[in-house]
């Protein structure tokens, strides 16, 4: 049965009060890399549908907060960072980390028995770096705990960063997680197609899904799978794959483990982070973190990279949906279970926020988060997709981008 118009928006919309917002807005999201702070201090970011100023302090504290100062509505991305906040050039009026003022500097000067500043606030959220990521929280407080995953943490992994402005709601890449059957076609079959349209020799093996299950644990959905000439032995089968609720995909395992960010910009725009990791050398020195920008999509939503590999061909039929996909239109079968769970798994935890609940996911328990989260992968990388993995995050990856640590990067035609 197809969704109604009215579910789909539920699921889709981000901003605030939607049923879908909220939900996003009880767990940390990331919101930038540190490293782009590393130039300028204050930077406009926009995220769950709201346009913020992220900046950096001169402690190395960072904040969040909106763009406008209220005393003459002018822009804080042109203020002054502080030691503990930060300072609107128009007039000086200072706000702190929580948005309080702190600082109005004429006003206390001429009224100082007023306390002027104490009547004046802008929003602000809490911000936390882990794993060189900038993770915010927008829901109410008390905040949850930041959870530390296994490869935000270790201490044996050198870790690159690369992110993907996609102009496609984010439900749609979160969708293809919950969905093992499409790894059949999309990119054994089609994508071997693209590979001969440019020449290039095919690389997947198109193994039939044979049978599919999910499971529900504490921290999402894990997806299992069984293709043919594979064992009920298998990982795939007997692990799993694991989504972490509500947009984190964890991918791979033995060296080649990484995790997929579906932050959601707005209701038509996703910043997908890939977070890669390979183990260090033993006695090695740790690595500077890399960052990397890559534009799949021209402005028109018009395809500019190539489709050689799997994280591509996925960005392809995400933003292939349109802006924000139209359910209503849909004929799901049952290769589509997973992404009936997931969806019903949305819409079981909006229900439990709109009763004043914690979602699943959220941790509050110290013990539970320190010193880390290991998440258990039973998915293990196909010859090919160790291979774009070790391309992408190998030696030529490292000496490419962390010289300079951050590269700006625009894909060249693929078709």
């Amino acid at each position: 049965m197809a969704m109604t118009a009215e579910e789909n928006e539920r699921l889709t919309r981000v901003g605030p009060g939607t049923p879908g917002g909220e939900l996003l807005r009880r767990y940390w999201q990331p919101v930038a890399v540190a490293l782009e702070l590393a130039d300028n201090p204050i930077k406009l970011v926009r995220l769950l549908g709201e346009d913020l100023v992220l900046y950096r302090t001169r402690e190395g504290e960072f904040g969040l907060c909106d763009t406008t100062c209220p005393h003459r509505c002018a822009s804080l991305e042109f203020g002054v960072p502080e030691p503990h906040g930060l300072r609107c050039g128009y007039h000086g009026w200072l706000y702190d980390l929580s948005g309080k003022c702190v600082e109005a500097p004429f006003e206390d000067r001429m009224h100082p028995e007023a306390r002027f500043k104490d009547k004046v606030s802008i929003k602000a959220y809490p911000v936390r770096e882990l794993g060189g990521l900038l993770f915010a929280y927008m829901g109410p407080q008390p905040a949850p705990l930041l959870p530390r995953w296994d490869l935000l943490v270790r201490d044996d992994l050198d870790r690159a960063i690369e992110v993907h402005p996609l102009p496609c709601n984010w439900l749609q890449c979160m969708d293809n997680s919950a969905d093992p059957v499409h790894f059949e076609f999309l990119h054994a079959y089609w994508g071997n197609y693209e590979l001969e349209r440019m020449g290039m020799p095919p690389t997947m093996k198109q193994a039939k899904h044979l049978k599919i299950d999910f499971d529900i644990f504490r921290y999402g959905m894990m997806k299992r799978r069984l293709a043919e000439g594979e064992s009920e032995d298998s990982t795939e089968w007997r692990i799993g794959h694991p989504l972490l609720f509500p947009n984190i995909l964890a991918v791979g395992d033995k060296g080649h483990a990484h995790l997929q960010f579906r932050v959601a910009v707005d209701d038509t725009n996703t910043r997908n982070y890939t977070y890669w990791t390979s183990p260090r050398e033993p006695g090695a020195d740790p690595a500077p973190i890399a960052l990397r920008y890559v534009e799949m999509f021209d402005q028109n939503r018009r395809l500019i990279g190539k489709l050689d590999c799997v994280g591509n061909q996925d960005m392809v039929a995400w933003v292939g949906q349109g802006p924000i996909s139209d359910r209503t239109r849909e004929h799901l079968g049952s290769s589509d279970r997973g992404v009936i769970i997931y969806h019903k798994l949305l819409f079981d935890n909006m229900d439990r926020v709109a009763n004043g609940e914690d979602p699943i996911a959220v941790i509050r328990d110290r013990e539970e988060n320190e010193p880390m989260i290991n998440i258990e992968r039973g998915r293990e990388l196909s010859s090919h997709e160790a291979f774009e993995y070790d391309r992408d995050f190998g030696h030529n990856y490292k000496q490419t981008v962390a010289g300079a640590h951050v590269r700006q990067e625009t894909a060249t035609a693929g078709r």
